[in-house]
């Protein structure tokens, strides 16, 4: 079974977490909230807390297929401010395996170079945090193992995404089928 681990970090946007948890899992995920604040209660932007699966542990980590990186400020600032998240992100990208971020957090991928070259999308107005990239409108952007996207109103299109790149067009489509989308 595949695994993809969310990032949590004070202040991400609800939607941009829980899109990607409920439905990779039931496109057959072994998806999971990871705490980066030494705490399983992380609250998002919102004032809603939620239970992390467990606190951020390097090793543990760095075995999984995707990273996925949820936006909401003052979350993102707080995921790029996050030295072994960073080191583990930069592992991720050498190796070609998935690193995907939402909203504000493509910021934290195009300030670690993980960008160059790269077309990628952001949260409207903060194309500049893209350092490197060929920054592009769509909703969501996949080039190569890098998968972005805009904002919590895409959270879905994103999740889908992600489906399949790690299950396959075939799975997206069943859990489009699933819940009714569009």
């Amino acid at each position: 079974m595949k695994q993809a681990l969310i990032f949590l970090a004070e202040g991400f946007e609800e939607i941009e977490a829980v899109t990607p948890l409920d439905l990779l899992r039931r496109a057959g995920v072994d998806a999971k909230f990871v705490s980066l604040t030494g705490n399983l209660a992380v609250t998002g932007a919102h004032g809603i807390t939620y239970h992390a699966d467990m606190l951020f542990a390097y090793d543990i980590a760095k075995q999984a297929d995707m990273l996925i990186l949820p936006g909401g400020m003052p979350g993102a600032e707080h995921l790029q401010n996050h030295a072994a998240l960073g080191k583990l992100l930069l592992e991720f990208d050498a190796a070609k395996k998935f690193v995907c971020a939402i909203c504000a957090a493509p910021m934290v991928l195009g300030h670690l170079g993980i960008l160059k070259g790269k077309k990628a999308t952001i949260y409207p107005g903060m194309e500049s945090r893209l350092i490197g990239a060929e920054p592009v409108t769509d909703k969501v952007c996949r080039d190569g193992h890098i998968i972005t996207s805009q904002a919590p109103a895409t959270a879905m299109l994103f999740t889908l995404s992600l489906i399949a790149a790690l299950e396959g067009e075939e799975t997206a489509q069943r859990i489009k089928d699933d819940i009714v989308f569009g």
